[in-house]
């Protein structure tokens, strides 16, 4: 883990490859871009990809949290203003030509000591990664609600070494340099004193002689496994649907971060919605729409409903059949007609269609748009 006292000396911003305005969204996206390029399971054997993927690590675990970031931030401003006011090669002796150790100020600022002291500054809990995954389901699971079992793939502690970075069996040691502050003090011109991590422990204050073999010491490892999730009746294509603590695993004691569930509803073939409500499409016949009728609509359980169709219905004219929306609630079923014209008639129909043409006589059913044109 990054100590603060370290902060000033390294650009995390570079190492993540963003600017310093840089959104949460656009840190986190570069460092899952990176972490997978050199993650050391994609890159067996390859040291200088475990390397860069712990710096990776190191940058996120700091300005990828908004608490540190902001300590991050105000403790590379000051550690500037102070640089700035150094003599030659950008460090100096303090007044009365005392040297002048930075990690005396940092660690005023942070509650914590120097190297010199031996103490280091408890690692502090931090919340896991928000995590993003897709589920499609049926149109029933959306009207109704259900509970899937979802694959969900992320980092979390290491499974094997519990999170220590050691081969199991052995325990990481205290680093011998540091005694295990992660960080030592050296001096630029024998003036000025500059505490700096740990070279031999990389500023853990821990040795891992016998690395994990599978997280390679870094104490995280990606793993897929199964949740089960309930998704909640209503929901529509392309919600996107929070869990909380349902996400990445906290470290040191850290919470679990969320779950994002991007929704996909596949289409139904006979029944739609609007709003809270279902809708279907039925078809009736010509003589059933002028003289009224009675039929029987099919509803998304399976079971039917009878609806009466007034005489004189119209081609798309709404009905509302009232608590037939789903088996869970009280949402409506929406019933629209459409009136099927037939392409073929026998004879028998021809000649009652046309002895009903004769019975209107000169009537124009357009007449009334003419008139509000006029």
């Amino acid at each position: 883990m990054s100590n603060p006292s370290d902060w000033a000396t390294k650009d995390f911003y570079r190492t993540l490859g963003v600017k310093k305005d840089a959104s949460a969204d656009e840190i986190k996206k570069a460092y899952r871009k990176l972490a997978r390029e050199n993650h050391p399971d994609s890159n067996p054997g390859n040291k200088q990809a475990e390397e860069r993927f712990k710096e990776v690590s190191e940058a996120y675990g700091v300005i990828g949290t908004a608490d540190k970031r902001k300590e991050y931030d105000e403790q590379r401003t000051l550690f500037g203003q102070f640089k700035g006011g150094f003599n030659q090669g950008g460090y100096g002796a303090g007044p009365g030509g005392q040297e002048f150790d930075i990690s005396d100020l940092l660690g005023g600022l942070f509650g914590q000591g120097g190297a010199r002291g031996g103490r280091r500054r408890p690692p502090q809990p931090r919340r896991g990664d928000d995590l993003e995954t897709e589920a499609t389901i049926s149109f029933e699971q959306a009207v109704e609600g259900a509970t899937l079992s979802i694959p969900l793939r992320g980092d979390e502690p290491c499974r094997t070494c519990r999170g220590t970075g050691a081969k199991p069996g052995t325990v990481p040691k205290t680093c011998a340099n540091c005694q295990g502050s992660g960080m030592q003090t050296g001096t630029t011109g024998g003036v000025f004193a500059m505490t700096e991590p740990c070279v031999a422990c990389r500023g853990r204050g821990l040795i891992v002689e016998d690395p994990c073999p599978t997280c390679h010491a870094s104490g995280r490892a990606t793993s897929t496994h199964t949740i089960s999730i309930k998704v909640p009746a209503g929901v529509k294509d392309g919600q996107r649907i929070r869990l909380r603590h349902k996400g990445g695993e906290g470290e040191n004691g850290g919470p679990k971060g969320d779950l994002y569930v991007l929704v996909h509803v596949t289409a139904h073939a006979l029944f739609g919605r609007k709003g809270k409500n279902l809708t279907i499409t039925v078809p009736i016949a010509f003589d059933e729409a002028a003289l009224g009728t009675q039929i029987q609509v099919p509803t998304l359980s399976g079971s039917k409903v009878t609806l009466k169709i007034p005489a004189g219905t119209a081609s798309g004219q709404t009905f509302r059949v009232r608590g037939k929306g789903s088996s869970t609630s009280s949402n409506d079923l929406l019933v629209t007609t459409e009136i099927v014209v037939p392409k073929e008639l026998s004879e028998a129909e021809k000649s009652a269609i046309e002895a009903l043409k004769a019975a209107r006589g000169d009537e124009d059913p357009r007449a009334s748009i003419f008139a509000k044109v006029r």
